[in-house]
């Protein structure tokens, strides 16, 4: 016997049990996201490799350790490790971008080769809005406040702390790299082995680090904020001062930075305590060098991504969605082979009355005890039974299957209101 194929691990498969809970997500999400305005964009999976060095940097963890790539007949290719790059690529080859405000959003798999843990894996799902065009704080205001709304939609918002940042212009950012590794350089003996190798390479991650000893090291480190250009501190402050005024509570993380290089001024997560060390649900900030980067004009740009692996732990976690996991509302039982032709009849005529009421025929024959367990493991609320009687008079038995209803016979004409009504009892 061969043996039995499995799943690469990392890479899992959405059963009919958890799909549902994936639906309401994503049903939220398109509703948010249409309330504020913004346009879908979808992308390719499989991008130029070239395009996630020049977007993300060739000195980080992503593309030193964890892209998909290949070679095909030449041409060096990856999987996407994440959105945004692909965003920005499909914006100035379309023309999108260029003296434009674009605001979009996308949804879709994204691929990175890292251990797998609760959360966190190496086919993972990610939604994130990107906009274009606008260089205020006033959009920044906007995309935090959209994140704010999908938390409320979730029922989550208790469960979670916005974290707020500014690394200044790319010049800033510079002057504070600089004053960064002479600090760490002097401590350098107290450093792991990955912050030794980010100190070459990418110093502001070391900032990140999880390790206690670099943590404790890394509080006397020099302070972004205090190397701010004058226009990126006003931007910063007014940006503070919105947030107050709107009510939505921030706190001032002056560690926080992003992982990716094309990231200036405003930088923002919102953090959790409830699904242990992956603290982060959602991040995002201000990118205003990366479509020229990318070989576009020069266009501000700001957004944020959100796994959606660790967003659905999170609300399984904390319980807060009443999903069903039934294949269908109302199940059709025909009695026997010759009632079959009728039955579909009526399962056709109830989805064209009731297109939100999901109808499942009986298929494979059996007796009427079997049909009825069937529906009751679907999860089917309403059965509708039609034997020799009902198709001779055109017509159907209803029989409620979560209650003590009594079964009730009427006509095709009113049965999608008497449908209608048990499902909304």
């Amino acid at each position: 016997m061969s043996k039995q194929l499995q799943a690469i691990r990392g890479m899992n498969d959405g059963l009919p049990e958890q799909t549902a809970l994936w639906q309401w997500v994503e049903s939220r999400i398109r509703k948010v996201v249409a309330s504020f305005g913004y346009q879908e964009i979808r992308t390719p999976i499989v991008e130029s490799t070239d395009l996630f060095k020049r977007s993300i940097g060739e000195a980080t963890d992503i593309v030193e350790k964890e892209m998909y790539t290949f070679d095909d007949y030449g041409d060096s290719l990856t999987l996407r490790p994440e959105g945004t790059a692909s965003c920005v690529r499909a914006g100035n080859q379309h023309g999108l971008l260029y003296n434009q405000q674009q605001r979009l959003w996308y949804m879709g798999p994204m691929f990175r080769h890292e251990r797998p843990q609760k959360g966190r894996y190496r086919q993972f799902h990610q939604f994130g809005v990107e906009t274009f065009g606008l260089s205020g704080p006033d959009i920044d205001i906007e995309v935090i406040m959209l994140s704010a709304r999908l938390w409320r939609e979730f029922g989550i918002s208790n469960a979670v702390t916005l974290q707020l940042n500014s690394l200044g212009s790319p010049a800033a950012r510079a002057d504070y790299r600089e004053a960064l590794v002479a600090y760490l350089s002097a401590h350098e003996e107290q450093l792991d082995e990955d912050s030794k190798r980010r100190l070459k390479t990418n110093p502001l991650r070391v900032l990140d680090s999880k390790n206690p000893q670099v943590q404790a090291l890394v509080k006397d480190a020099p302070v972004l904020l205090d190397y701010l250009d004058e226009e990126s501190k006003q931007h910063f402050s007014e940006l503070c001062e919105r947030l107050s005024q709107l009510g939505i509570e921030f706190e001032v993380n002056p560690r926080l930075v992003r992982g990716l290089d094309y990231y200036n001024r405003t930088v923002f997560e919102w953090v959790t305590d409830k699904l242990g060390a992956q603290g982060t649900v959602l991040a995002g900030g201000r990118y205003d060098g990366l479509v020229e980067q990318l070989g576009g004009k020069p266009t501000p740009a700001v957004g944020f991504a959100m796994g959606l692996e660790r967003l659905i732990l999170m609300i399984e976690t904390l319980q807060t969605a009443q999903v069903s996991n039934a294949a269908a509302d109302v199940y059709v039982m025909p009695m026997g082979a010759e009632q079959f032709v009728y039955a579909m009849q009526v399962a056709e005529q109830m989805r064209a009355a009731l297109p939100a009421v999901n109808v499942q025929l009986h298929c494979g024959g059996g007796n009427m005890k079997k049909q009825f367990k069937r529906a009751d493991k679907i999860g089917a609320r309403i059965g509708i039974v039609i034997g020799d009687s009902e198709a001779e008079a055109r017509c159907v038995a209803v029989k409620p299957l979560r209650n003590q209803g009594e079964q009730q016979t009427i006509s095709l004409a009113d049965m999608p209101a008497l449908v209608q009504q048990l499902l909304t009892a």
